[in-house]
């Protein structure tokens, strides 16, 4: 097992926001400082990322550049999960903006394992207001030899659909490899969220 270091599937913006950005009507910040949470996972589907924070709200979408997608992330139930990695110029991650209450970043914390396999990075995301600072979840356990399950790469995939991500992008992310849960009540449990879903389409950064 191959073990290194990789920026990982969420992201934290700090940064303030006028009206007319492009992000969802009525998304203020009043002085404040925001905490967005870029997903690019699991997470993008509105459904998954409220089990784990009550409070995130959708913003909208967004583009990670000089990234490209992983699914090596070696998770506890020994399948793989989404990644991001330094790569060429040219490639792009695709994903979705929330904001989260800073009371309920804990909640994401031990959801996505920080300080434990996880630590925080700084990278830079591009919205249309340009290339905002945002922190990083970097993956220190990886292993390019493993597959999702069937139903987490349904959960990505579903939360690309449902946010309305370029099709050529959503059909690589169909395009992945992966294998079934032999826990099968596992695998109906989030396969649930993949069915009752409601696709929608959200306010777009270029």
């Amino acid at each position: 097992m191959h073990l290194t270091r990789h920026r990982k599937a969420i992201l934290f913006v700090e940064h303030t926001l006028r009206p007319g950005d492009g992000v969802r009507s009525g998304f203020t910040q009043a002085n404040t400082l925001a905490l967005l949470n870029f997903a690019y996972g699991s997470n993008m589907l509105s459904a998954r990322i409220r089990q784990r924070v009550p409070g995130a709200q959708l913003v909208g979408i967004a583009t990670l550049h000089g990234h490209a997608l992983r699914w090596h992330k070696v998770a506890k139930d020994g399948s793989g999960k989404c990644d991001i990695v330094a790569s060429e110029p040219g490639s792009v991650v695709h994903g979705v903006l929330y904001e989260i209450p800073s009371h309920e970043k804990q909640h994401l914390d031990r959801a996505e394992g920080l300080g434990f396999g996880y630590e925080e990075k700084d990278v830079l995301v591009e919205c249309k207001t340009g290339m905002l600072k945002a922190t990083a979840y970097v993956a220190t356990h990886v292993d390019e030899s493993i597959l999702p399950f069937t139903w987490y790469r349904a959960l990505v995939i579903a939360g690309a659909v449902e946010h309305g991500l370029p099709m050529a992008y959503v059909n690589g992310l169909r395009a992945i490899e992966a294998k079934l849960d032999v826990d099968l009540q596992r695998h109906a449990l989030h396969m649930a969220l993949v069915t009752h879903r409601s696709p929608r389409r959200c306010p777009e950064f270029p």
